[in-house]
């Protein structure tokens, strides 16, 4: 099976539980079940190459300008991790179906389940660190939703907003840590990166890249001081917790120190930083738990511990350190996701996790006690179970590292980590199912049915087999530790055994052992110790910084954004001016050589004159917002002549044409605003605002003037549109091939983006009109008198006449786009304003009633031409929006040229149409006042034929009764 299908299969999954649930939960589990296991079985396809010691790949280039491609590969780590993730998903998914209760929404819940699994599957299998960290940031969004899944419940909510804040706040740092690891080496590819390690570790950027990455993967595995997320995410439904905390998320930061262990690991700051940070979370996370009364919350310690213990021998930036991180990622694996299920058990069946509530029940639950006996006694390093083993290679690697000029110090602190962890492990086993049975347990415990406890139990098989025979995963480990290594050292010379021999690390397991039980006898006087004791609380240390935080951007906030537009400007023109007027007085531009200038006609100076007179009767009567409107405009109008002067009249045609449809938009918003603007601004804030605005276009019109007046020795882009305008485009007309060809993917987010703002205007107008605004809408009174008749006989009889000269000129406009001025965008302007006419004539009521496609399907089918037009370049093997041409001859008619940039064009021609008329439909319909008549013959001189309608009739046409 494809690795991409491998990828992409949770992905599309994820929609299924959610149509699936309609069936009923079993057809929603057996659909997640069924497509989590073909996930599996495609990986498992890849088995044979993978322990031949091949590495699989697949590649997609997307972006490859930007070193963004859809690379995967698979190698031995990967496989490692990839199995991991699907198997212990596939027994989640299992004990989710008997876990959650009718009451909970099991389709959004395996929805989520199988979104975050995609993710992680993607973290591991990603040939690509841009690609990588795609996934990365969507782990954070999944496991959000997955920890909030029980929204109701205060600490769920506050979970997971803390789970994000952190693994949010180190996903930002990893995307800065990976953009300079790309940069160093000259790709984005992680196997290309892996081949570098002298060209990493020699940059003077390996250090910052270091820490930032490391960063990221301390957040995401909870490593000190980031470690406290990880406990308060124990408010989601155990599945989860059993599924971040064994296989999945806390185990992506695992995951990538170990993929970039070649190139990062074996300098001084790799092994003090790493090694040092494992080292305090392991022994911090297994003190904690020791005193954690809670289940899941000595189990969520415990994992912190546990967490740190890998990251300190991947820290330790040897062979057989890397070795016994594999092999005990493996084993916590295991015994962690069985001890969370176990605990969900116990949790589902006594309706408590509070083990000051429970003991006693080994004989009530016996088959949960074994599966958790031994989950535990592995957690805890006994002899012939898996945990052990990799507890005594800890050891054994602890007693060979050296930190800080210190031969002991590893030694001391990875013992009393190991006494620490004992334990926790003896006191979660004896103060859960030692002791007197209890008469007030909150419900009367009992085994669940297999569907729960059989996942778990699956999961104490490895468990015990690799305790007794550990050989049969040597061979693996082995290979997925060459994968880590990756050359950087030699493969240790070790095996995986029961017996070493009486030696050091022994000695030293067995002590902490010993001791672990020595805390479980004191631990009465010790927890008194522990709750009189004053401590650091993170939880309150989080609330604090984040609350501190919250309020200092509030009070920037309040200073800064106050509601009034004239300071956003001023603060906005004062720092443009500022940097600009720095960048003048201190750079340069390189050789110039001066331009020129056109010789100035009186044409020229007459219409330079009307733009400054119009420009400054404007100012001076900004108040009175009609006779802004009416200067505005003459401005656009003198504008879109010099536009045509300077021989562009393609931008001429679009300026004429925005600003009519602009006068109407403004002059409908003009009807629910007064007629002047009131005075609020004193003489010396104007004085001020005159400097500033002064200032800013003075610096404008300086920048204009340099620009135009100066010839700078750099190849303008314009000359590439010319001389590929036709050749490439099939197009006379650069401005239009560069709209639909050159530069289409921006034009096709623009229509997109114009869509988007009608269809919000469309939504702010309903939500007006449904509802307390309506009222004051209708009843609103007039500033002025009206004129009597609101449909003018020479108006309608006008637009009647003209509205097919329009259309036929939109439609002209529109077909000699490609060669001469014009284009889909003017065409659907003026277009729209033969519509718009329509309705300015003859009244809402008559134009809405002719109206046969409603405006939100005519930009849906605008943007779907213009996509559809985009894809089909790809059956040819081209790029997305390539355009194709060619001449054709039809006879009587002359030999003539067709453009698949046409079709382009006409979804951009429907998507302005619908745009514009959409938001002044919006706009007309909130202009109804209380009263107002409406006619569907507005050119019938006989009032009485509006009288013979019904009341549905006159309902349908928009009539206030």
């Amino acid at each position: 099976m494809s690795l991409f299908i491998i990828v992409l299969l949770p992905f599309l999954g994820a929609l299924l539980p959610g149509l699936m649930i309609r069936a009923g939960r079993q057809a929603c589990f057996t659909a997640t079940f069924l497509v989590t296991a073909s996930a599996v079985v495609g990986l498992l396809t890849h088995l044979p190459a993978v322990l031949r010691g091949e590495t699989i790949s697949a590649r997609l280039d997307w972006m490859p300008g930007l070193g963004l491609n859809v690379n995967l590969f698979l190698d031995p780590l990967g496989f490692m991790f990839a199995g991991l993730i699907l198997g212990i998903g596939l027994l989640i998914i299992a004990y989710a179906r008997h876990y959650l209760s009718r009451d909970d929404n099991m389709g959004e819940f395996f929805s989520y389940l199988l979104l975050f699994q995609g993710a992680m599957v993607g973290i591991v299998l990603s040939d690509n660190i841009l690609l990588l960290l795609i996934f990365w940031e969507l782990t954070s969004l999944a496991s959000f939703l997955l920890i909030g899944f029980w929204k109701h419940l205060p600490e769920g909510r506050q979970g997971a907003r803390m789970a994000l804040a952190v693994t949010g706040m180190g996903g930002l740092a990893l995307i800065g840590g990976m953009l300079m690891l790309g940069s160093i080496v000259g790709s984005y590819d992680l196997s290309v990166i892996l081949e570098n390690r002298d060209l990493v570790q020699a940059s003077p950027l390996y250090v910052p890249a270091l820490l930032l990455i490391l960063l990221g993967c301390f957040t995401k595995s909870a490593q000190f001081p980031f470690h406290f997320w990880l406990p308060h995410a124990m408010a989601a439904p155990t599945p989860v917790s059993a599924y971040l905390h064994s296989a999945t998320m806390v185990k992506a930061g695992l995951f990538l120190m170990a993929r970039l262990w070649p190139v990062l690991s074996g300098t001084p700051e790799w092994v003090v930083i790493v090694s040092s940070a494992g080292l305090v979370t392991m022994v911090l996370g297994a003190f904690i738990a020791i005193f954690k009364h809670d289940l899941k919350a000595l189990l969520a310690f415990s994992t912190v511990s546990h967490l740190g213990l890998i990251t300190f021998l991947l820290g330790t930036g040897t062979g057989f350190g890397a070795m016994a991180a594999v092999f005990h990622i493996l084993n916590h694996a295991s015994f962690k996701a069985a001890l969370f299920m176990s605990a969900g058990i116990v949790d589902h069946e006594a309706h408590t996790r509070d083990m000051r509530r429970l003991g006693g029940l080994r004989r009530l639950m016996p088959v949960t006690f074994v599966i958790m006996l031994l989950a535990g006694l592995s957690m805890a390093g006994i002899p012939l179970l898996n945990g052990f083993i990799s507890k005594e290679m800890m050891l054994e690697e602890a007693t060979h590292t050296t930190l800080f000029g210190s031969p002991l110090l590893v030694t001391v602190v990875a013992t009393l980590g190991a006494l620490f962890s004992a334990a926790y492990s003896f006191r979660l086993i004896a103060h859960t199912f030692f002791g007197p049975e209890r008469d007030d347990y909150p419900a009367h415990p009992h085994d669940p049915n297999a569907g729960m406890w059989l996942p778990p139990a699956l999961l104490i098989i490895p468990v015990v087999a690799l305790g007794l025979f550990p050989a049969l995963a040597e061979p693996f480990v082995k290979l997925v530790t060459g994968a880590v290594i990756g050359g950087a050292v030699e493969l240790p010379d070790a095996h995986l055994k029961i017996w070493h021999g009486l030696n050091l690390p022994l000695a030293l397991s067995a002590l902490a052992v010993v001791g672990g039980l020595v805390v479980l006898a004191l631990f009465a006087p010790l927890s008194r110790i522990w709750e009189a004791a004053p401590r650091p609380e993170a939880k309150r240390i989080f609330d604090r910084l984040i609350a501190a935080c919250a309020g200092g951007a509030q009070w920037l906030t309040l200073r800064l954004h106050d509601g009034a537009f004239t300071r956003y400007a001023a603060i906005f023109v004062v720092t443009v001016v500022g940097l600009g007027a720095h960048a003048w007085f201190s750079g340069t531009t390189g050789a110039e050589i001066a331009r020129p200038l056109l010789p100035v006609t009186p044409i020229a100076i007459v219409a330079w004159a009307m733009l400054i007179a119009a420009t400054g009767f404007l100012v001076a009567a900004h108040r009175n917002r009609l006779a802004v409107l009416m200067l505005m405009g003459i401005i656009g109008l003198m504008v879109s002549v010099g536009f045509n002067h300077f021989s562009a009249p393609d931008l001429a045609l679009t300026q004429i044409s925005v600003e009519v449809v602009t006068i109407i938009l403004l002059l409908l918003a003009l009807n629910f605003l007064p007629n002047r603007t009131p005075d609020e601004s004193g003489a010396a804030r104007r004085i001020r605002d005159a400097v500033i605005a002064g200032a800013g276009g003075l610096a404008a019109a300086g920048l204009i003037w340099t620009i135009l007046s100066t010839e700078v020795p750099i190849a303008p882009i314009s000359d590439y549109h010319l001389a590929n305008s036709y050749k490439g485009g099939g197009g006379d007309n650069v401005v239009n091939v560069i709209l639909v060809d050159f530069r289409g993917f921006d034009t096709f987010g623009e229509i997109i983006v114009l869509g988007i703002a009608a269809l919000v205007i469309y939504a702010l107008t309903e939500t007006l009109l449904s509802g307390p605004v309506r009222r004051r809408l209708l009843n609103r009174g007039h500033e002025e008198r009206r004129a009597g008749d609101a449909h003018p006989l020479m108006m309608v009889v006008l637009t009647r006449v003209m509205m097919p000269l329009i259309l036929m000129v939109g439609v002209y406009i529109f077909l000699r786009g490609h060669n001469d001025p014009g284009g889909g965008f003017v065409s659907g302007l003026v277009v729209a304003i033969a519509v718009v006419t329509q309705y300015m004539a003859s009244g809402f009521a008559w134009a809405a009633r002719r109206q046969r496609y409603p405006y939100h399907g005519i930009i849906g089918a605008g943007v779907f031409v213009a996509g559809l037009t985009g894809i089909g370049a790809w059956f040819v093997g081209q790029p997305f929006l390539t355009s194709a041409f060619g001449y054709f001859r039809i006879p009587p008619m002359e030999e003539f040229e067709l453009a698949t940039a046409m079709g382009f064009d006409l979804g951009v021609f429907l998507a302005v149409v619908g745009a514009v008329m959409l938001s002044l439909e919006s706009f007309s319909r909130l202009g109804y006042r209380a009263g107002t008549e409406t006619s569907d013959h507005a050119m019938d001189i006989d009032p009485s034929r509006d009288a013979e309608l019904t009341p549905d009739d006159a309902g349908a046409q928009g009539k206030v009764i």
